[in-house]
């Protein structure tokens, strides 16, 4: 299997691959090119300790000038084989053949970065799952002199992912072969939200009919009249689950005997997310049992036939054990459930107490580095000399640093686990930008970057939680911001987009984003456009958060963007159309 970024059919390798292809020491690259860095012992000691990566630098042509310790332990290539030779001889022939190697040192040259996960050969032609990150080196003159190449091994996640898949794929195929057991969900309405084929089977029901319908439709009109359906569900609700046996309903009308088990599915926080319904037609069994009943007192009233109402009585226990094996068989199959449904809880409750635990255990240390840095800085503790003190400020901004990391992190997760609640109020869009502007000009003065707000009219109003709309737009202008250089530009504007809806544009000259990645933007942990060299901005999980955010609040994060040109993020938010007064 090869890459799936980016991979161009036709591109042949460069001149001399085939020759740098052979064995080690013959027609290797000339090595004299680079200029030496003033750090490079420095930087040659920590690349050599790094064994987990195969970190190695390669000249503009693509040939290896450097090899670690990480790159010989996974690719096992001495530092003596591999140095001179091409990078390709690391690719499988398929790749070579279509110039993917020459491809990938084209795009990192051309955007500064190139990064793909796929097949990658070891020295003895076994195969192995590689992230590959390549980085363009350039000069102070912006000539390209090499590349840096980061490889990592990830052929145990993959097939850990791949175990995952298999598995959940397997749970999927054995709810739906089970055709004797009626398995489905429901909503926390009571509503369903699940089918399979069994259910199929035993109700008549099609799944294009009864997806959204209520729990009632499979109870006689005598037990909706009295309501048994909304009891049941209360009774489940309140101790966790309910079991009986009555009569339930087919599509056509007809009757069965049904054993059924409902069971209250809770998040972590104990509110209801739904119910596992679990039926099975004993229509044939209670017959059994009714006729088995009828034919003991038929028996017990003939003291004449007492021979045969003896052996009705064995038959009747021998009935009696094989429905406690099936009902034991039944609980068992109930507990398989509770068990799953307990762990998933376990495990959501180690995911809260790790975050909880991660945000005392490095918030307070950090804030405590923060005060210390500000009473020296005070002179507190004596005279501090002008070098002493701008070393302060780096230290107190490498704090502030880590802990906006943490708090974004933080955030990220409780706005995945649906923690947060929204104060939904009218919210004049103009005063949200107001706001962030003033709060942001200072940084913008800073960067000799034109931030400027357009107005907007008064009537765009939108329906928000204004807190949570002013940190949205806080985070778009302060990217837009950070990612322009010196001289550009930031337009924020707004306006009436339609009855329903209102929008924001933040606009920047910055150095845009490549088409194949506007997705990626938003993915948490993603930051487009940086390299080696950047300094580190954050974890990445502003506009992740931004768009849950917005789409929490039926709205929702665009972007369209032109390398080298700029970019536009686009914020939509429901107009004011509940209460049209209230922001008036």
């Amino acid at each position: 299997m090869g890459s799936k970024k980016s991979r161009r059919a036709g591109e042949q390798p460069p001149a001399g691959l085939h020759a740098a292809r052979r064995a080690p020491g013959q027609q290797r690259a000339d090595l004299s090119s680079l200029p030496p860095h003033p750090d490079a012992a420095l930087y040659q000691l920590l690349v050599e300790s790094v064994s987990d990566y195969a970190i190695f630098a390669l000249d503009s042509r693509g040939y290896i000038r450097s090899w670690n310790a990480g790159a010989q332990r996974f690719k096992g290539y001495t530092a003596e084989e591999a140095i001179g030779q091409h990078f390709s001889i690391f690719y499988p022939p398929e790749l070579v053949a279509e110039g993917f190697p020459a491809f990938e040192l084209r795009m990192a040259a051309n955007t500064g970065r190139f990064e793909d996960e796929g097949w990658r050969l070891r020295k003895d032609g076994t195969r192995f799952w590689a992230n590959v990150v390549i980085t363009a080196l350039r000069n102070d003159i912006g000539e390209l002199v090499g590349f840096a190449k980061v490889t990592r091994d990830l052929t145990e996640r993959r097939k850990a992912e791949d175990a995952i898949r298999l598995s959940e794929q397997n749970f999927r195929l054995l709810i739906e072969g089970v055709r004797d057991y009626a398995i489905y969900m429901l909503d926390a309405e009571g509503r369903v939200a699940t089918w399979n084929s069994g259910t199929e089977r035993i109700s008549g029901f099609a799944t294009s009919k009864i997806i959204g319908r209520p729990l009632a439709d499979f109870y006689p009109p005598e037990a909706v009249a009295a309501n048994q359906p909304e009891q049941h569900l209360e009774v489940a609700a309140t101790t966790g689950r309910y079991e009986e046996e009555g009569w339930r309903v087919r599509s056509d009308g007809t009757r069965f005997w049904a054993s059924m088990l409902i069971t209250a599915l809770r998040a972590e926080d104990g509110r209801l997310l739904g119910f596992a319904t679990i039926t099975r037609d004993l229509t044939e069994r209670h017959a059994a049992q009714e006729r088995a009943l009828a034919d003991a007192r038929r028996v017990a009233s003939e003291e004449a036939k007492l021979a045969e109402a003896a052996e009705r009585e064995s038959e009747l226990r021998d009935l009696a054990d094989k429905l406690r094996r099936q009902a034991s068989q039944l609980e068992a199959r109930s507990r398989d459930a509770r068990d799953a449904q307990r762990r998933a809880d376990a495990a959501n409750r180690a995911k809260s107490e790790f975050l909880a635990a991660m945000s005392h255990e490095l918030r307070t240390p950090l804030n405590a580095i923060g005060g210390y840095a500000d009473l020296l800085v005070m002179g507190l503790s004596g005279p501090v000399t002008t070098q002493q003190a701008e070393q302060l400020g780096r230290i107190k901004r490498s704090q502030e640093h880590l802990l906006g990391i943490i708090n974004d992190i933080l955030n990220f997760s409780r706005v995945e686990a649906g923690q947060l609640t929204y104060d939904f109020a009218a919210v004049p869009i103009q005063h949200v930008v107001d706001v962030v502007v003033r709060m942001l000009m200072p940084q913008a003065i800073a960067k000799a970057v034109h931030l400027e707000s357009r107005p907007c009219t008064a009537d765009v109003i939108a329906w928000a939680d204004r807190l949570k709309a002013e940190q949205i737009v806080l985070n778009l202008v302060s990217n837009a911001v950070k990612f322009t250089g010196g001289g550009g530009s930031v337009v924020v504007s707004c306006k009436q987009l339609d009855a329903e809806r209102v929008t924001l544009d933040v606009t920047d000259t910055g150095c845009g984003i490549p088409a194949d990645k506007l997705d990626a933007v938003f993915e948490p942990f993603v930051q487009v456009g940086r390299s080696l060299i950047s300094a580190p901005e954050g974890a990445g999980l502003g506009l992740a958060i931004s768009r849950d955010l917005a789409r929490s609040m039926k709205g929702d994060i665009t972007v369209t963007s032109t390398i080298d040109v700029g970019s536009t993020f686009t914020l939509t938010l429901p107009a004011n159309v509940e209460q049209p007064q209230a922001a008036r």
